[in-house]
């Protein structure tokens, strides 16, 4: 499993703390290095079969794991003072993660169906359904302790557009077209107009007041799920994905704020850790409503399918230019600041685990082809008026 973060400066700290959503996406990063030769295939399968061993001991609530997760014992791991219980948005990003690992090795080694079959009985135990509340619309979290307290309803636009695509894929605990569109899509009211730096912004980014949001919006939902192609009656989410990351690439370019080192090489905002303004290391979600002169590395790396020359020029200017300062042991250091000449030694799971998914869908679609191979999602995507000609349907 994906541990929440990795300090360079303090390594034991939190060493033990299991994120489910980074998880999954970690689960996809190990794919991508079995095909690029970074992994043996053999150790592979004997990591995943221990992680999905340790998934199916862990504390499910209705089937959703915590956001956060004990390493050691598998209990949960409260995220907030009520939040102790089921996490249905990281359990969608680990979900994500695990049907990539089914489709992946299900025709493989008598080991690798075994870990193909653990998959699959995992995502099938997520009542996706109750986290409906009987409403037309799902909610983020439930606690035995807590109940619906937390009270937070999954409403378009940000990350969690997964969660109902894989709540209408399910075999087993399924929820209706009607929960999509009157939860998530807000009966139409999900579509925004407006535009930004001449691209359409497509669809209303909570909280945004008609511009877009942080750029994990584009990938959190999206390394499994195929945004080429893709469009039902509210957007096309290629034009969606793509304008998000042109439109943070050309704010950071324009430079409003005017934070020394913002360039075309030097970009990129979402969420990360961050300086805060006494100089101490915090987290926010970067974007242009939230710009404290912070870039993320993640940001420009994880929109290489999107926006290919620009993350490149990123690329080329961590590795060519500030590789001693800004690149450590795992990859890119999570933020950092050229005004204040601030970086901080640090590594996140959710930022990370991003990259080579991404990075990999650029260069050959693997995982997207993977989870969309799937029949279930397929059959969930129609279900929510959902087409795609990259897949053809």
């Amino acid at each position: 499993m994906s541990t929440i973060e990795f300090l360079t400066d303090n390594p034991s700290f939190e060493a033990n703390i299991v994120a489910t959503g980074g998880s999954g996406f970690g689960i996809m990063s190990i794919i991508v290095g079995i095909e690029r030769g970074f992994l043996p295939r053999v150790e592979a399968v004997s990591r995943l079969t221990m992680a999905l061993n340790f998934l199916e001991k862990a504390d499910r609530f209705h089937g959703a794991w915590p956001h956060w997760i004990n390493g050691e014992t598998g209990h949960v791991i409260p995220f907030g003072t009520k939040d102790n219980g089921g996490d249905l948005v990281e359990t969608a990003f680990l979900c994500q993660g695990l049907l990539t690992v089914r489709e992946y090795f299900k025709n493989g080694t008598i080991d690798e169906q075994a870990l193909a079959n653990k998959a699959d009985n995992l995502w099938k135990g997520v009542e996706w359904d109750w986290y409906s509340k009987g409403e037309n619309a799902l909610y983020w979290h439930w606690s035995s302790t807590y109940a619906w307290q937390m009270n937070f309803k999954l409403e378009g636009y940000n990350e969690c557009l997964i969660t109902y695509v894989l709540g209408a894929a399910s075999p087993t605990h399924p929820i209706s077209a009607a929960v999509y569109q009157q939860g998530w899509a807000r009966n139409g009211g999900i579509v925004n107009g407006s535009s930004q730096y001449g691209f359409p912004v497509v669809l209303d980014y909570n909280g945004a007041a008609g511009n877009v949001g942080p750029l994990f919006w584009s990938h959190y939902s999206y390394l499994g799920l195929d945004p080429r192609g893709l469009t039902d009656a509210y957007a096309n989410y290629w034009t969606l994905t793509q304008n998000h990351s042109k439109i943070i690439n050309q704010f950071c370019i324009a430079n409003p704020n005017k934070w020394n080192g913002y360039s075309d090489k030097c970009w990129g905002l979402t969420a990360s850790y961050t300086r805060n303004s006494d100089g101490t290391t915090g987290y926010t979600a970067h974007q242009p409503n939230n710009d404290n002169g912070v870039i993320s590395p993640t940001a420009a790396l994880s929109s290489f399918p999107y926006t290919p020359a620009e993350s490149m020029k990123f690329l080329h200017y961590l590795y060519d230019e500030k590789k001693s300062t800004l690149v450590g042991i795992a990859g890119p250091y999570d933020a950092f600041s050229p005004h204040y000449n601030w970086v901080t030694p640090r590594y996140l799971a959710i930022d990370q685990g991003t990259i080579a998914p991404m990075v990999e869908n650029y260069r050959t679609g693997l995982i997207w082809n993977l989870f969309m191979q799937a029949p279930e999602v397929k059959l969930g995507l129609k279900k929510l008026g959902f087409s795609s000609t990259q897949h053809n349907f």
